[in-house]
């Protein structure tokens, strides 16, 4: 604290329960690393593709692990987040060949990476569009 009885700037904030969002303290902090395609670590291929889970009870832990358990883990979609990475890395100025090299994926992996973003992009659009618009078909 500082002397104005505000939070120091090297003070955590507290960890919240990623189930109920309640602020978690003490020793119920619970943790468990599970699979999930749609996580690319900043700068660490080695954490690509694992989610770190914080609850608050043993009992909300076991709700989201089911919850990614239950999450398809889709190859594509990961080899779609090492090639954003490594295409954000070089701000779009990337070979193929480097791209290959960086991602540590091969040309068929980088095609289908690059096939699911395309069509992730339209799913998120679909909900956008207006039924009546130049784009729809009746």
């Amino acid at each position: 604290m500082t002397d104005r009885g505000e939070p120091g700037a090297g003070a955590a904030p507290p960890e919240l329960c990623d189930l109920c969002g309640e602020a978690i303290s003490g020793q119920a902090e619970v943790h468990a690393l599970v699979p999930d395609s749609s996580v690319i670590h900043g700068h660490d291929p080695k954490l690509d593709g694992k989610r770190w889970l914080t609850a608050c009870s043993r009992e909300h832990l076991d709700a989201l692990v089911d919850v990614y358990r239950q999450r398809p883990f889709v190859d594509a979609e990961l080899w779609a987040g090492k090639i954003g990475r490594a295409i954000e890395a070089h701000r779009g100025r990337i070979s193929p060949e480097e791209l290959a090299k960086e991602t540590g994926l091969t040309q068929e992996q980088i095609e289908l990476g690059e096939s699911w973003q395309s069509q992730d992009a339209l799913r998120w659009r679909r909900p956008f569009e207006k039924a009546d618009g130049p784009e729809s078909s009746g």
